[in-house]
């Protein structure tokens, strides 16, 4: 993805310029060459990096490329592509020279944002961007660029799958000499598998970069929100209204969109009306059931008690929960294989030792709305454990 310094406007867009200046600064001190942030999807992370941070690198005379690995089977090629476009013409001409398949329709003066979509990816992939050769090549043309680059990698949790070690491996080397030019944010919504990422001595980047949260929207973004929308809407929304709606949406950015859209096409429902509708389309999914029904007994259990607020899954009272939920007996080793399977597919993120989250905030009210006759029906078999939120 290539930033302009020129970029579309989004009135709705909360700008966040401090924090943006506040992370390039410290790629400024030279102390740090990456950090990574996590935070749950639909918080806003997205948005930031691509209209309030990578902008800002673009006018402190950064190159910039972004790459978003959720949807993507081959981050090697995203990445290496992302980085390829980060190049003017002439440096693009050379890679692909030297690669051995010149390119003789650019021109010196075009833009590459000019190119058809994916053209980039495209003739990447036909000269095997997975290939240590290709990202050593645009590194290389990017070490003569005059400016120093960020590199950004959403969703870069995908990274740590087993099947992408060789290429995490080479990525890592080939970044670690090129601290002083390259730096390199690593965003995802999976905060245990991120963890894991930089805290286990077996991973490619451990100890690569300091991982913290992302800070989330708040009040701000509610008065900035309902004062647009009052300038747009005849009826009016007033801020402690829009402070509930965001409550009741669990704080998601997303999710309150939503709401506001609703509320402004159809004012005269109301804004009960405008939140109610909202949740019942956040939280009621059909991919939600589906990926339910994918599950197997004992994740369904796990994730019933999780979405509850309670982590005692190990405790004896936990175990005899949880063998209600899931209609057949649970030990121990049940439910660690199926923590593991609910981390090992981002659905659920250890906060601590002991405590979990489901990672996707809509799929966690969705399963309490649904499971709600299995709890009480679970919960009437055995006093409830003590609650760990």
């Amino acid at each position: 993805m290539r930033i302009h310094e020129k970029t579309a406007v989004d009135a709705w867009h909360f700008a966040r310029p401090k924090l943006a200046e506040a992370y390039l600064n410290a790629f400024a001190l030279g102390l740090t060459a990456a950090r990574g942030l996590f935070a749950r999807r639909r918080m806003g992370k997205t948005e930031f990096l691509c209209k309030d941070l990578l902008p800002a690198a673009v006018e402190k005379e950064y190159l910039v490329a972004y790459t978003n690995l959720w949807d993507t089977s081959t981050p090697d090629i995203a990445i290496v592509s992302a980085l390829a476009q980060a190049l003017e013409p002439r440096g693009f001409r050379a890679v692909m020279t030297a690669l051995g398949k010149p390119v003789k329709k650019l021109k010196a003066s075009a833009k590459l944002p000019g190119l058809a979509e994916g053209s980039i990816e495209a003739d990447l992939a036909q000269l095997d961007a997975d290939s240590a050769a290709t990202m050593r090549e645009v590194l290389r043309q990017l070490d003569r660029q005059k400016k120093p680059l960020i590199l950004v990698i959403d969703e870069a949790q995908v990274l740590a799958k087993e099947v992408h070690s060789v290429f995490a491996h080479a990525l890592r080397a080939a970044l670690d000499i090129r601290k002083d030019r390259i730096k390199v944010v690593f965003a995802g919504s999976s905060e245990t598998t991120l963890r894991d990422m930089f805290a286990r001595s077996s991973e490619p980047f451990y100890n690569w970069a300091p991982l913290e949260p992302f800070p989330l929207l708040g009040d701000e973004f509610v008065a900035f929100t309902v004062e647009l929308t009052n300038s747009l809407a005849r009826n009016t929304l007033t801020l402690t209204d829009g402070k509930r709606a965001f409550e009741a949406l669990h704080r998601t950015p997303e999710f309150f969109k939503r709401f506001i859209e609703r509320f402004v096409l159809y004012q005269l429902e109301g804004v009960d009306a405008a939140l109610e509708h909202t949740k019942a389309t956040v939280f009621s999914d059909q991919h939600f059931l589906r990926q339910w029904t994918g599950s197997g007994a004992a994740d369904r259990a796990v994730l019933i008690l999780v979405a509850s607020g309670d982590s005692d899954l190990h405790s004896v009272a936990g175990l005899r929960y949880l063998s209600t939920l899931a209609g057949s007996p649970t030990t121990p080793s049940t439910v660690s294989h199926a923590l593991r399977r609910l981390q090992d597919g981002n659905v659920v993120t250890r906060l601590e030792r002991g405590r979990y989250r489901i990672e996707d905030e809509a799929y966690a009210e969705w399963i309490r709305q649904t499971t709600a006759g299995h709890l009480r029906e679970a919960l009437a078999e055995k006093p409830r454990a003590k609650s760990k939120r």
